[in-house]
């Protein structure tokens, strides 16, 4: 890197430019940093043009360090005649990292400490939520398959298989709890927009025969024989899923707004939105229910209606 100086009428402007070849292998420039005008640099460093050459070229070797630090090369030595240690782990993935941060950024670590403080466990609640949610983006598959997958992460687990199941009936107890904290602390990173909030329904099945819990035969959004467990969605006008609730299989979807409408108006004190769904959730009961306390709705209706 190297000073340049651009001169007008009035003064004369120094800067930092960054000399490199580009794409199509010529090379060329770019500003790199701007240090200021002489009038202002003079004043500050109580100096003549020469002392303020002399500040700038060294502000260029200092950049210039620092950019060579940061874009350095690390070189690897193997030697092929070194046999390699029997099970021993060489390579480890990091690309969970920038989801760590994330997952930092709105307090989930917070909220499993709160949590704690209700249930009586032994295990890491916050490793065990933070390592499911990194496999969940890198690696979807079952959750012996995502334990598996998390010892190859840089920061392996400390916990056992028996833990992840036990912790699930305690992230399910706390579903609701969880969603209400998530949303509160999302709006430090996003400002929410609840003015407009969408609501969807979907189910999903299991690969068993007989009923099991909330696990009922209904009507399958895939046509299959077997028995599903229905899931209601609200998201706002920019798109972030805002609350999900979980329903029987065999339960109407209509029925299912009610509930779950109240649960965000006091959870997330959203008391005043436009209600838009599907013309299948849009029934008389269904909008009755969002022409008060300030909602409104818009429904899709076939043109023949």
């Amino acid at each position: 890197m190297r000073v340049t100086t651009t001169k007008s009428k009035s003064d004369e402007s120094f800067y930092i430019n960054y000399a490199f070849i580009n794409e199509k292998g010529k090379s060329t420039s770019r500003i790199y940093k701007k240090l200021g005008k002489l009038s202002e640099l003079s004043k500050e460093l109580n100096t003549d043009r020469d002392g303020v050459m002399a500040w700038a070229k060294e502000q260029a070797r200092i950049e210039t360090e620092k950019y060579k630090k940061e874009n350095e090369s690390v070189s690897i030595a193997l030697n092929p005649n070194i046999p390699i240690k029997k099970d021993q782990q060489n390579t480890f993935n990091c690309g969970y990292l920038f989801l760590q941060s994330i997952y930092y950024s709105l307090h989930l670590d917070n909220i499993c400490r709160n949590i704690k403080n209700r249930h009586d466990y032994e295990y890491d609640l916050n490793a065990i939520l933070s390592d499911l949610i990194y496999a969940r983006f890198l690696n979807p598959t079952s959750k012996l398959s995502s334990f598996k997958y998390c010892h190859s992460l840089l920061e392996q687990p400390t916990y056992h298989l028996h833990d992840i199941y036990r912790a699930l009936t305690v992230l399910a107890e706390e579903s609701d709890y969880i969603q209400a904290e998530l949303y509160r602390n999302s709006n430090y990173i996003h400002k929410r927009n609840t003015r407009v909030l969408y609501y969807d329904c979907t189910n999903y099945y299991f690969e068993i025969e007989q009923e099991r819990g909330d696990a009922k035969y209904g009507k399958n959004k895939e046509n299959k024989p077997n028995p599903i467990v229905g899931m209601g969605l609200f998201m706002d006008a920019d798109g972030f899923p805002l609350s999900f609730d979980l329903f029987p299989g065999n339960q109407n979807e209509q029925l299912t707004l009610k509930d779950h409408e109240h649960k965000v108006i006091n959870d997330f004190q959203c008391s005043q939105f436009v209600y838009c769904s599907d013309s299948g959730l849009g029934s008389k009961k269904n909008r009755l229910l969002n022409t008060t306390g300030g909602r409104a709705y818009v429904i899709t209706q076939s043109l023949k209606s």
